[in-house]
């Protein structure tokens, strides 16, 4: 298993950017290839609480993936958790 954790930026479908920083991982069990994780955006929008496939995760290496949010909590009155699940190549 490989990790990333650290800061990223995701690009929503309209081109929008939203920086963050996301928890990713590989995995690497038998047939389940591919890769997940999370996301927590620095400011959240209507956009990003919307968004659900066809997105893009961009890392610091200039290392990116294509994404899709399979799930979103409340961590706090003004943050997010976005759960991540890889389409492809991982960008770590």
């Amino acid at each position: 298993m490989t990790t990333y954790s650290g800061p990223a930026t995701l690009v929503l479908v309209d081109g929008a950017r939203v920086a963050g920083v996301a928890s990713l991982r590989t995995n690497d069990r038998g047939d389940l290839l591919g890769w997940t994780g999370s996301f927590r955006p620095d400011h959240v929008s209507d956009e990003l609480r919307s968004a659900t496939d066809g997105l893009e995760l961009e890392l610091p290496d200039e290392g990116t993936g294509k994404v899709g949010v399979t799930g979103m909590r409340r961590l706090l009155a003004t943050q997010v958790l976005l759960s991540l699940v890889g389409r492809g190549p991982a960008p770590f």
